[in-house]
């Protein structure tokens, strides 16, 4: 019974989570305190604590402890091809949006192999946050050919880029390959987003086509690793 030890600690700190007795952003006992409390050894705390940490329940930071991950996740869909407000308004969100970099620029060497763009073409670079609970969480990096996108203002970068595409300009948006990785924070990440001493970041890299085929953005969209998970639906073929 005393090997299972650990199990029980786990159980207890994940009741203690999920019934919300223990809050998102809270830090538990050092394993000092955990060991006394249990009257049990720091290795089984150990265990317990990466029990806790590989199901999702904590993140162990450096300097701060096991922090309690918010386990009420927003879910982005992976397969669909939806906008954030789409996906705020599904989720009865009201974020806030900052946009802090919008214009016309030439394309760099990384941004013309992404969107297979010339020397010749423009694109519309907009960087923005998004606030959620107080909190900046994701960091929106879109990129768009001016020859599909002909005009675009902050206001719009400030509400849905989309549904002006689609209502205004009337593009037809069809299709997008993605691309999920985990990458190291970046200055950027560090410069737009509250981290809470994360050093590695959720990145979505989407290519977005028109129903002709063309290819018309490029969206680096930059996630929290604690704040959100990504599902799909899938079905075997028969």
């Amino acid at each position: 019974m005393r090997n299972n030890k650990y199990l029980a600690i786990y159980k207890e700190w994940t009741d203690k989570i999920n019934s919300g007795e223990i809050k998102a952003g809270e830090a538990l006992p050092s394993e000092h305190d955990l060991a006394e409390t249990y009257d049990t050894s720091r290795e089984t705390i150990r265990k317990a604590l990466n029990l806790l940490s590989q199901n999702g329940f904590i993140q162990k930071i450096r300097g701060k402890g096991s922090i309690v991950i918010d386990v009420q996740k927003m879910s982005f869909p992976i397969s669909g091809l939806v906008s954030f407000k789409e996906v705020s308004k599904n989720l009865n969100m009201d974020p806030i949006t900052t946009v802090h970099d919008f214009g016309l620029v030439k394309p760099d060497p990384f941004i013309k192999q992404q969107l297979n763009a010339s020397s010749k073409d423009e694109i519309w670079k907009v960087f923005r946050s998004r606030t959620i609970g107080g909190e900046h969480i994701i960091l929106d990096k879109d990129y768009f050919l001016k020859k599909y996108v002909p005009t675009l203002t902050k206001q719009i970068c400030e509400d849905s880029i989309y549904e002006y595409l689609e209502k205004e300009l009337q593009l037809n948006i069809s299709f997008a390959k993605k691309e999920i990785v985990v990458e190291d924070c970046t200055e950027e990440d560090r410069q737009y987003l509250d981290l809470e001493g994360f050093s590695h970041i959720v990145v979505v890299k989407n290519y977005v086509y028109l129903d002709n085929a063309s290819l018309f953005q490029y969206t680096e969209s930059r996630h929290r690793l604690d704040k959100f998970r990504f599902v799909d639906f899938a079905r075997r073929g028969v």
